[in-house]
Formats: C-alpha cells, structure tokens, sequence
C-alpha cells in the first residue's frame, strides 16, 4: 500500500479533523475515502438508486413518436 504525505493549512487541517470524526473514519481512510470517489470509474450508489424512480418518465417509443419523418438524405 501506498504512502502519500500532504500538507494543509490549519483550517483545512481542522475541518478535515471534523469532518473525519463526523463521519467516524481515521484521517488517513476519510482522505483515502475521498480519493476513491474521485477516480471511480462508475456512478455513485446515490444516482443508481434513481434509476427507475420516474413513475411518469415517457418511454423511449412515445418519446420518438413525437418526432417528425426525416428528410432524404442528398446523394454525394
């Protein structure tokens, strides 16, 4: 495993104090934590849980059948 050392200012160091107590983590994995979410290549569990929670979202048929006929297309 990786070592990185940072340095803060103060009232960063501070809040960053805060915010790792808050969420009950040591420093070390409240940063690592944060690093994660940054380069995670999937969306976050909060918008999958969206997924399907649009009882009234049209479906991809009636959006297009809204739609007008395309034109032809010109020869090159």
């Amino acid at each position: 495993m990786g070592q990185v050392t940072i340095y803060l200012e103060e009232e960063i160091e501070q809040k960053m104090k805060l915010a790792a107590q808050a969420a009950n983590l040591s420093k070390s994995k409240w940063i690592a934590k944060i690093i994660q979410d940054k380069v995670a290549n999937e969306w976050p569990r909060s918008i999958e849980n969206l997924a399907g929670s649009w009882e009234d979202f049209p479906t991809i048929d009636s959006l297009r059948a809204s739609t007008g006929m395309d034109i032809e297309r010109e020869s090159i």
